[in-house]
């Protein structure tokens, strides 16, 4: 996926401007939050568990090359094989070296942001391998040529009109008249179209919520069962996942699906949670003959020891994402690459450089939503923060914003000349503002007055005031 990031503000107008989109994204503001907060509301453990999560991730974080190795051996032990991957590059590499192996044709993909992470349908494609998406959203995207706007629904950009007319257009061998009006119909196509695909498929590809170091197993979390079928019917089954999903054991895996459904979607558990260790054994009934892990780094390794390793500790819910009052007004595709909202404007400059993605941590009113319902408790504002901290050191934020930012510190390390400097705005504003008691519009200050007033100041500074406040004791 080519990265846009640079142009989140041309994004995110356009976005902005979309009246479709618009009306999509109505179902974000009143579907996944109600939920998730009822979810919560019952289980009156929920706060405990998120500190048990944060736990178990940090521990394996300060020992991940521990467990990754035994994780590998037990892999290994089981029958299975692992790719050990720097770069996007080395991935699709070796996932392409796996089909030519068992000169595969067709390869039926569960949901996976790290496949789109590393562009990998398009590389398929060129290299004679159909890639076939099994998950509902990322079906319909794929027919559509779209990236995904969200991580748990790719589609959520879309209406049921969109969906219906997609399915009309690709789907040109049904008969034109045939009624698609309801979901239970969209649904029950997509479900007779890839079966066939299913059955076909010489490679299935998967996701992993969870690899788990004491068993070398495999999990993933699904509400539509594709998963299954993608890593049981063919002949390979190929497990693509990033190095931070290691957890130590099975009861690590365990406390943390807990909290993953509730926080994602709402629900209490997910439909399919299903655990994969190896390929398949002589008294299987089914199962791939051969089972293999891609496991990427591609930067992650590089935030290990920094002040952005809590990133790390993401398990990719969204819920971040659904409670952001910027992504519910922009949706995913104004982010410009793989990962939106507030997770992706942590974790996209620390994967493709904040050159690239600077505009991101900036897109934050820094409501402290995100961090507030983040079952892993991860501290994104004070991590966008940081990153705004590397723009202005390499000199990439604005020239205007460096020289305010100059300003206000050249004043704030001189408490004399602040307080005069405060008094004499404030008064100036006041006088100026007098009769509307707002402004339409400041100089360098367009940012804020293009959208919404200013209010004029009322009185003296906030300095002064506590001031007199001391004097008269307090009161």
């Amino acid at each position: 996926m080519q990265a846009t990031s640079r142009a989140f503000k041309e994004n995110a107008g356009a976005a902005l401007n979309d009246p479709r989109l618009q009306r999509a994204l109505g179902n974000l503001r009143t579907g996944f939050q109600e939920r998730r907060r009822a979810a919560v509301a019952g289980l009156p453990e929920f706060e405990r568990l998120r500190d048990e999560g944060r736990a178990i991730k940090d521990h394996t974080l300060a020992n991940l090359d521990w467990y990754l190795e035994r994780w590998e051996a037990n892999v290994r032990a089981a029958g299975g094989h692992v790719h050990w991957c720097r770069t996007a590059a080395e991935a699709r590499d070796a996932i392409l070296g796996i089909c030519r192996a068992v000169g595969a044709r067709s390869m039926t993909k569960g949901k996976s942001m790290i496949a789109e992470e590393i562009a990998l349908n398009g590389f398929l494609a060129e290299h004679g391998i159909e890639p076939v998406e099994t998950d509902l959203g990322e079906y319909i995207i794929q027919l559509r040529d779209e990236p995904p706007s969200h991580i748990i629904a790719p589609a959520i950009h879309l209406t049921r009109d969109d969906v219906e007319a997609t399915f009309r257009e690709h789907h040109d061998e049904l008969p034109a008249g045939r009624p698609l009006a309801e979901p239970r119909q969209l649904t029950d196509e997509a479900r007779a179209m890839l079966r066939r695909k299913f059955l076909a498929a010489d490679v299935g590809l998967t996701g992993a919520n969870f690899l788990v170091a004491e068993t070398g197993s495999s999990i993933i979390v699904t509400n539509e069962g594709n998963g299954d079928l993608t890593q049981t019917l063919p002949k390979v089954h190929i497990v693509l996942a990033s190095l931070e999903k290691v957890v130590p054991t099975l009861e690590d895996a365990a406390t943390i699906l807990r909290l993953l459904a509730r926080s994602a979607t709402g629900q209490e558990f997910s439909s399919y949670t299903t655990i994969s260790t190896g390929p398949r054994r002589p008294e299987d009934l089914d199962g791939p003959e051969q089972y293999h892990v891609v496991l990427l780094d591609n930067g992650r390794s590089a935030m290990l020891g920094t002040e952005f390793q809590d990133m790390l500790r993401c398990i990719r819910c969204s819920a971040c994402l659904n409670h952001c009052p910027v992504y519910s007004a922009v949706g995913g595709h104004a982010y410009g690459w793989v990962y939106p909202g507030p997770m992706g404007a942590v974790l996209t400059p620390g994967l493709i450089g904040v050159e690239e993605a600077g505009h991101l941590p900036n897109a934050s009113t820094f409501c402290g939503r995100c961090e507030s319902v983040c079952p892993m408790k991860i501290p994104l504002p004070k991590m966008m923060r940081h990153w705004r901290e590397r723009q202005v050191e390499r000199g990439l934020a604005p020239a205007v914003a460096r020289w305010g930012i100059g300003l206000w510190a050249f004043l704030a390390a001189r408490p004399a000349l602040y307080g005069l400097a405060a008094r004499l705005g404030a008064g100036l504003l006041g006088r100026l503002g007098r009769r509307r008691g707002r402004f339409g519009s400041l100089p360098l200050a367009g940012g804020w007055t293009d959208v919404r007033d200013l209010p004029a100041p009322e009185g003296g500074t906030f300095r002064d005031r506590w001031a007199a406040r001391r004097r008269q004791g307090g009161r």
